[in-house]
């Protein structure tokens, strides 16, 4: 299987951190045309296509799995209902005197059809002996005169599959060698057969990926220009994102300003600091706003992980610095301490970027464990017992991170979110940023995250950028004095 990671591979024609500003032939504003029938299920296999081939792309465990419905639920039960129904009835059949074996022999066709699908360009002595061995008309003349022998076409058809077979499905093997019931053997070679042909994509889509790699970005942009082409009206989300985005820079810029008291006359924003403010603010996506960046969409799951990481990490870090000031680095270096304390607020704080988690209760739960941890860590080390003044001074700095603008909150969130800029405007190929030091407790953790983001993003960067240019031109230099390739360079 290719290990290889999927963004550093994907390769461009435009430069990996700016927007490429080269001319696109985007759609024009007229009305849409009524889409036929045909148009709609065109539309639905090209945005299909492009899901598909972006999620072998992004995910590199990516795999199919055989879908069946939960056994629990009413389209279960019917499917149980009907297959215990079919294997009653060839059961039934089987058992008559003599056997009917019109059902057995449509189900050898499907099992011959099945494994000649699973043989590869150089089975070609393999193909020809299933051939041979499952040809039906002899099967079907045997069946007619009552001389079909299902026992030694299963032993057969075992043998073949365990050639074929990945090693993961040798134990399904050997429960298919064990079985002796006619019924129950076929019925366990169809759903081994199953298992196999969904190992058989898998594998296919494993080694096409590196071809698919090689090929993702102009792949999906063509793809998304078809998409562009049948609905024209399909950046308008994306539009609003970025107008957004270049009202925040602009803010943060002037703030910037008053902060250093050296206001300074300012030309137009930078393309490029707009869409990586674009990006930060996916981060925090209220996950009930609908009005998600079509751009972007393929990645929302992804991006929603590590925005809900991200939320859990700030807490982590704002925990163990207030901890840290007040206990003394003596404490912190104590084998096995720091590992200990980050998975007891790891298990409290799981789940607080929801809106009905108790914030509030888990942090007075934390405070308390974290107390005795100290506690603990202070005893082995022999040392003098924590003063109850910090003892309390901890407790109600960890109840206060609950409160919105907490200074300790903010500060972390703002080292994180300034270390995920720094990657964005770094080059994804070299070294990280360096790491604010109110975050070394959790460096690999944000560094974790920070790559795995900043791969993302340049992928998306480089498959979408001839799509933001015209948008952030027409944004940013509505009046063109500027040009936004000089800018970006």
């Amino acid at each position: 299987m290719q290990n290889a990671n999927p963004i550093e591979e994907v390769g461009g024609d435009t430069p990996c951190d700016v927007p490429c500003f080269q001319k696109l032939d985007s759609p024009t504003g007229s009305p849409p045309k009524q889409a036929s029938l045909a148009d709609m299920m065109e539309f639905e296999n090209c945005v299909s296509n492009l899901s598909l081939a972006h999620e072998i792309v992004m995910n590199r465990d990516f795999s199919f799995r055989q879908n069946s419905p939960p056994k629990d639920s009413l389209e279960g039960r019917i499917s149980d209902i009907v297959h215990s129904a079919f294997w009653d009835c060839l059961r039934e059949q089987l058992s008559c005197s003599p056997p009917d074996y019109v059902h057995a022999v449509i189900l050898l066709q499907e099992v011959k059809t099945t494994v000649l699908s699973l043989l590869l360009p150089g089975h070609v002595r393999l193909k020809a002996q299933v051939e041979e061995v499952l040809d039906l008309e002899l099967i079907q003349q045997q069946a007619d005169h009552g001389a079909l022998d299902l026992q030694r076409l299963s032993r057969y058809i075992i043998n073949t599959m365990a050639s074929l077979c990945a090693p993961v499905r040798d134990p399904e093997i050997k429960t298919l060698r064990d079985l002796s019931d006619p019924v129950d053997l076929l019925r366990e070679i169809f759903r081994v057969l199953g298992l196999m042909k969904t190992d058989m994509v898998n594998f296919t889509v494993q080694s096409l990926r590196p071809n698919l790699l090689q090929q993702a970005v102009q792949y999906e942009r063509a793809k998304f220009q078809e998409i562009l082409e049948e609905q024209p009206e399909f950046l308008e989300k994306t539009t609003v994102w970025l107008q957004v985005a270049a009202q925040e820079e602009a803010l943060v810029s002037t703030q910037s300003d008053l902060d250093t008291g050296t206001p300074k006359p300012r030309g137009p924003l930078s393309p490029t600091a707009v869409l990586n403010r674009a990006y930060l603010q996916l981060l925090s996506w209220d996950p009930h706003d609908q009005n998600y960046p079509e751009t972007v969409l393929m990645d929302r799951a992804r991006i929603d992980t590590l925005g809900q990481r991200l939320s859990l990490l700030v807490l982590e870090a704002s925990v163990l610095l207030l901890t840290s000031t007040q206990c003394g680095a003596a404490v912190f270096s104590l084998q096995g301490f720091v590992g200990k304390l980050k998975q007891t607020i790891t298990a409290l704080l799981e789940g607080s970027h929801n809106r009905d988690f108790d914030l509030q209760g888990a942090l007075l739960g934390l405070r308390e464990q974290v107390l005795v941890q100290v506690k603990e860590a202070l005893i082995t080390q022999e040392g003098p017992a924590l003063p109850q003044d910090s003892e309390d001074m901890l407790k109600g700095q960890i109840s206060d991170l609950a409160k919105n603008n907490n200074p300790i909150h903010t500060l972390i969130e703002e080292r994180v979110q300034g270390y995920l800029q720094a990657m964005l405007e770094g080059d994804p190929t070299k070294k990280s940023p360096s790491m604010p030091p109110a975050l070394r407790l959790l460096s690999a953790e944000v560094a974790e995250l920070g790559m795995a983001f900043g791969r993302m993003v340049h992928f998306n960067r480089s498959v979408f950028g001839p799509f933001y240019a015209p948008i952030l031109r027409k944004m940013l230099f509505p009046s063109g004095e500027a040009e936004m390739g000089e800018d970006s360079r």
